[in-house]
């Protein structure tokens, strides 16, 4: 799967070469994150200042976020066309300069439309660390991943008190501004540090017809499953899943030739590992909607004392991602994703036994806390599991069938969730913890699939040529 310059050697650990591009591409997600964090934080700022209506403002967010789901199917058919290294230098010129367009901006329409450029090339960019990682680390992904993605996790924790600083000393144009220099940097790393990949083209004919279909399916799936609880919501959901099964179609008819090779799915490896990867964001998100409406709503506490508990996830999270090199290497992919989501299953039944009987704040903090570590000891083993179980010229189409995958995960879930503690409301309208039941069962059974389909992994990792 790999050159020789990049091989990794047992006695000498990771080649040098491997370190040289994850420095490069985790400025990238890093960027990202912080940019997303930094401006959902400072939305009400920015549509005061721009004298804007909350409706109209939150384009700058969903705007963004449907651009980059109208792009993200492109990814693994541009890496193949004109290169990843290219790509990526390209992307984050686009961004960058797209920031400088977003703090140019003088109304909320100029914001809007430079967001939707930031959005294209957060589309191609975002999916493109892992590929790019997979390609030169093998086996040692989970390690290599484990230690990335902790400074990708501190970008959102930053990110709020930077925006903080940034409206209490100067003027909301800052906000994205900051992205100038990180994209300097990401830049000049790229260019100096990123292997030529000009052999790995590969002249791949375009599927328009596919990406007709397969980029707005996207696009108004995930739209239609945030916004399901409105008319237009069900409609533009009802499109989407409809242009979804049009590609599906199509895809199968044209095979290898498609947009996204769905003969992928057939290769039992990758398709449990993408159904893990869905799985897994959903529990995420499922997590983030019902926990914080829990500890408010349910147990009437102040939304500063909710957060802190919360933070008790995202630090098991960051205590659990370095050590998966380790416990991949040692136990198998398949041991350490089980291991992890019955860790995160654990974590959710104790706030069962607190509705039926008494809150504690320390059990949760506790849950939470085994909850996130668990969470964290799923996601890498299965991911590099996908990229070691297709050939390295397949990486390219797999990361975007792999990509699209997790990000349906977290809409479908919540959307279920909503819909589900909507129908338990009109069925059982006490207020109060006990309301909430139904809604921890069904997370439950969440965590559940999630066990089953990690137990599917492959014990370890074999990687083709």
């Amino acid at each position: 799967m790999m050159s020789n310059t990049t091989s990794l050697n047992a006695s000498e650990g990771i080649n040098p070469q491997v370190w040289k591009v994850a420095a490069v591409v985790i400025v990238g997600p890093f960027m990202t994150q912080m940019d997303s964090t930094v401006v959902n934080v400072s939305l009400s700022a920015i549509r005061m200042e721009l004298h804007s209506s909350i409706a109209t403002a939150q384009w700058i967010i969903g705007g963004y976020l449907l651009a980059l789901a109208l792009m993200l199917p492109l990814s693994g058919w541009l890496v193949d066309r004109i290169g990843a290294k290219r790509l990526y230098l390209g992307c984050f010129s686009v961004f960058t300069l797209a920031s400088l367009l977003c703090g140019s901006a003088r109304t909320m329409e100029e914001l809007i439309g430079a967001r939707l450029i930031q959005g294209i090339a957060g589309g191609l960019l975002a999916p493109m660390t892992q590929m790019m990682i997979a390609r030169v680390a093998g086996k040692h992904m989970a390690r290599v991943l484990g230690y990335l993605v902790v400074p990708i996790m501190i970008a959102p924790i930053i990110g709020p008190v930077l925006a903080g600083a940034i409206l209490k000393y100067t003027s909301w144009p800052w906000l994205f501004y900051i992205n100038l220099p990180i994209g300097v940097l990401g830049l000049l790393l790229a260019s100096l540090l990123l292997p030529s990949d000009e052999t790995s083209i590969q002249k791949r004919p375009f599927d328009l017809l596919g990406f007709l279909l397969i980029s707005p399916g996207l696009a108004c799936l995930l739209y239609g499953l945030q916004h399901a609880s409105d008319s237009d919501g069900k409609l533009i959901l009802l499109l989407g899943s409809v242009l979804t099964m049009a590609f599906i179609w199509h895809a199968k008819r044209k095979g290898s030739a498609a947009l996204i090779d769905l003969e992928l799915f057939h290769n039992r490896i990758f398709s449990t590992a993408a159904m893990t990867q869905f799985l897994s964001n959903g529990m995420f998100y499922a997590r983030q909607f019902l926990i914080p409406l829990y500890l408010i709503t349910g147990c009437a506490l102040s939304p500063s004392k909710a957060g802190s508990m919360i933070a008790a996830m995202g630090l098991g999270m960051m205590c659990s991602f370095p050590l998966m090199g380790w416990l991949t290497g040692r136990f198998g992919c398949r041991a350490v994703s089980t291991g992890g989501a019955l860790l995160a299953l654990l974590g959710m039944l104790p706030f069962v036994w607190m509705i039926q009987y008494e809150f504690s704040s320390t059990l949760t903090v506790v849950s939470l806390f085994v909850a996130g570590a668990g969470h964290g000891m799923i996601n890498i083993p299965s991911v590099s599991a996908a990229y070691a179980s297709v050939s390295r010229d397949k990486l390219a189409v797999a990361n975007t069938a792999l990509n699209i995958a997790q990000r349906l995960g977290g809409p479908v879930a919540t959307t279920v969730l909503a819909i589900v503690m909507s129908l338990a409301a009109s069925i059982y309208p006490a207020s109060g913890p006990h309301s909430f039941m139904t809604a921890f069962v069904l997370v439950i059974a969440l965590h559940l699939l999630a066990l089953v389909s990690a137990s599917r992994l492959p014990i370890s990792m074999h990687t083709p040529n």
